[in-house]
């Protein structure tokens, strides 16, 4: 006996993704509904390589009631608007908006690094989604963290297009498109050139002078793994369609050498060291495409501070970062709490 599932923000990169993971993993769905924006009421999209084509419904008018779980991947507009009434007619609501992440009384959950913390969904019924570079970094860390203790984390992000969504996507095609052939280039989604070149600022800028995916990579890294991390992030959008880079300074409390965190990492859930100290012996965001591990590349000693560690972390974030996080946590919701037959 399976779940009925419902997708909501199925025509979208995500919600597509969360279809296709669905339909890869072989989730237990009985019954899959495919639900987005009344501009979007009666478009049909394939439910992964099945051949099973899904015609959406109107969020508006969809009735949440006797379906068991809802993946949102419609932002914090719909998800505020209608996450509730999904968690309220008894179906639990896994979002992967940024808007419950930091409600006290939602788990924030990367199944390889806090599982437990799902126990705590029924206070709401929701269960939130880390934001994408924050999902990637902390399966890298968690192992790490259980060997040394961490206790500083400085990290520069390298983030795809595509977590800027199809108009992010859509504009680094054209704008590159357009410097091929002599044409204007338009500057739309991004607030400068984003073909040919690097911008670093993501999400709107705070008081502070960091911006709020920055902020986001802080205080969910904290809640997460441990609220006594120091984290401080530098996220920059680069020209590539898919994959988030990162390249991450670690101090711990107590030693740990290169080969000690490559022996870890070997056998960590989630991880795949690719580490070889010669040309190419490393992962590039093009490589990880379609793949739901989290790649980890460059182990080495810092020498500039006692006890640190530098590493680059590759991953989909399409998958790992949004789509795939929310099928395991799904997964994990139904192995603990939701079981069926």
């Amino acid at each position: 006996m399976g779940y009925r599932v419902v997708v909501v923000g199925a025509t979208g990169n995500v919600g597509r993704e969360m279809l296709n993971v669905l339909a890869e993993r072989e989730f237990p769905c009985d019954e899959i509904a495919a639900v987005a924006s009344p501009r979007s009421t009666g478009v049909e999209i394939e439910f992964g390589e099945t051949g099973k084509m899904l015609k959406c419904h109107n969020i508006e008018h969809f009735d949440f009631t006797g379906w068991d779980i809802a993946l949102f991947a419609a932002g914090s507009g719909p998800a505020k608007e209608y996450a509730p009434k999904a968690a309220a007619a008894g179906c639990v609501v896994i979002d992967n908006s940024s808007l419950y992440r930091m409600d006290p009384d939602v788990p924030l959950i990367v199944p390889e690094v806090n599982p437990d913390a799902i126990d705590g969904y029924a206070k709401r019924n929701i269960i939130a989604n880390p934001n994408c570079s924050t999902a990637q970094m902390v399966v890298a860390l968690k192992p790490l963290h259980d060997a040394a203790r961490i206790t500083r984390v400085v990290v520069s992000t390298y983030q795809s297009v595509s977590g800027a969504g199809k108009p992010g996507m859509d504009e680094l095609f054209e704008q590159s498109r357009a410097i091929f052939v002599g044409d204007e280039v338009e500057t739309r989604k991004f607030t400068k050139q984003i073909a040919f070149n690097v911008i670093p600022h993501i999400d709107v800028f705070l008081d502070d002078g960091f911006t709020k995916e920055e902020w986001k990579m802080v205080v969910e890294t904290k809640k997460i793994l441990d609220p006594k991390i120091k984290v401080v992030a530098t996220c920059v959008r680069v020209p590539v369609f898919v994959g988030h880079s990162e390249a991450i300074n670690i101090e711990f409390a107590d030693e740990i050498s290169a080969k000690e965190a490559q022996d870890v990492l070997r056998e960590a859930p989630g991880v795949m060291l690719i580490d070889k100290r010669e040309d190419g012996g490393y992962v590039t965001p093009i490589e990880c495409v379609g793949d739901g591990a989290t790649y980890v590349s460059r182990v080495r000693e810092d020498p500039t501070v006692e006890n640190g560690l530098v590493i680059w972390c590759v991953s989909d974030n399409l998958r790992k970062g949004a789509a795939l996080n929310a099928v395991q946590i799904a997964e994990l919701l139904g192995r603990r709490h939701l079981k069926k037959g």
